[in-house]
């Protein structure tokens, strides 16, 4: 029974009218979209994952083809979900996923490949990380700093590169796992700087710019947005409800939190007023999850034994508090999937 009252309401959610939303209509997506974007945001979780592993590791012990797998099942999970939910097909969207999954698939296995072949011999012979390794880790964080905000193929590589022969000594100790590691870095920011501008061709002769802000509503005004500059009053509504413009993909997540420590509760996310999809890290079960909310998939981070990453099927209505109460309760929120 429980179940099922759960079902029913996620459903009655799912099915309020977008035409009824204050959102202007240009400024509306489907609601299927907080779901499929997260394959295309694991690709900024898998890299982030990875740059926090190789500041102090060697890479071949990094788990590539446990990403590969946790791409493609989770894709599976949201897929079934837009299926079960009869949301609309979005065909363009999951050719962008097959797109950047195979592309990134085909990246992670050579890498293993690599890495535990070549890889594992230079790092034999080393006694500790190689300036290389450590420019190597450092472009990695800042490559996952950018795709936060920006798409990965406006990433300067070619820059990254210059610096890794500039930066960096040629002769010192370790001197073979030094040239194997510059030899590395320097094939994978070629291929990359090369893949990049293909992908950006393609991406601008098939796709509109994406929009950088989102409309929302919010149940009143806040109170206090002089220290929030990327969040905009746009107009009020005559049952003293706001319409704002909020930033999307990364920054979307910490401008709602700050609303909701003002106690702004969004009713509206660009033109969604049923569900929408949040992840979650944790070490323990519990994820602090507001009634009504569901798991949609779970999946543990494989370089930190015991922490995984939960993804929730929450109400529109529910987020503000949420991102104010979970770190509260030791839930780090990690992203809102933002349609």
């Amino acid at each position: 029974m429980r179940k099922l009252l759960l079902a029913l309401s996620l459903l009655a959610a799912c099915l309020t009218s977008s035409a009824e939303s204050p959102i202007a209509p240009d400024q509306r997506r489907s609601v299927e979209q907080t779901f499929l974007t997260f394959p295309e945001w694991f690709l900024v979780h898998s890299p982030a994952e990875y740059a926090r592993y190789v500041k102090k590791h060697p890479a071949h012990n990094f788990p590539f083809l446990g990403h590969v797998a946790q791409i493609w099942t989770s894709y599976a999970a949201v897929t079934e979900e837009q299926v079960r939910a009869k949301y609309p097909g979005n065909p363009g969207y999951h050719v962008m996923i097959g797109v950047i999954g195979g592309s990134t698939s085909v990246e992670y296995g050579l890498r293993s490949l690599y890495e535990n072949t070549l890889g594992r011999i230079s790092w034999a012979t080393a006694s500790e990380l190689t300036p290389e390794d450590e420019y190597g880790a450092r472009v990695a964080q800042d490559y996952v700093d950018f795709i936060r905000k920006e798409p990965w193929y406006l990433y300067d590589f070619s820059a990254k590169l210059k610096g890794l022969w500039a930066d960096t000594p040629l002769f010192g100790a370790n001197m073979l796992r030094k040239l194997e590691r510059r030899y590395a870095l320097t094939t994978e920011y070629l291929v990359k700087a090369a893949y990049g501008k293909l992908i950006k061709l393609g991406t601008s002769a098939a796709y509109e710019p994406a929009l950088m802000t989102t409309q929302v509503v919010a149940d009143h005004e806040p109170y206090d947005l002089a220290d929030m500059q990327n969040v905009k009053l746009l107009r009020m509504l005559d049952d003293g409800r706001a319409v704002l413009e909020l930033p999307r993909y990364y920054d979307f997540r910490l401008a709602a939190t700050r609303l909701g420590l003002q106690d702004v509760q969004l009713q509206d996310i660009a033109g969604n007023s049923g569900v929408i999809l949040v992840t979650v890290l944790t070490h323990g079960q519990g994820t602090a999850a507001p009634p009504d909310t569901r798991v949609l998939f779970e999946q543990p981070i494989l370089t930190e034994p015991g922490r995984k990453r939960v993804a929730l099927v929450m109400r529109v209505a529910a987020l503000s508090r949420y991102l104010v109460d979970a770190p509260r309760q030791g839930v780090e929120v990690e992203h809102v999937y933002d349609y």
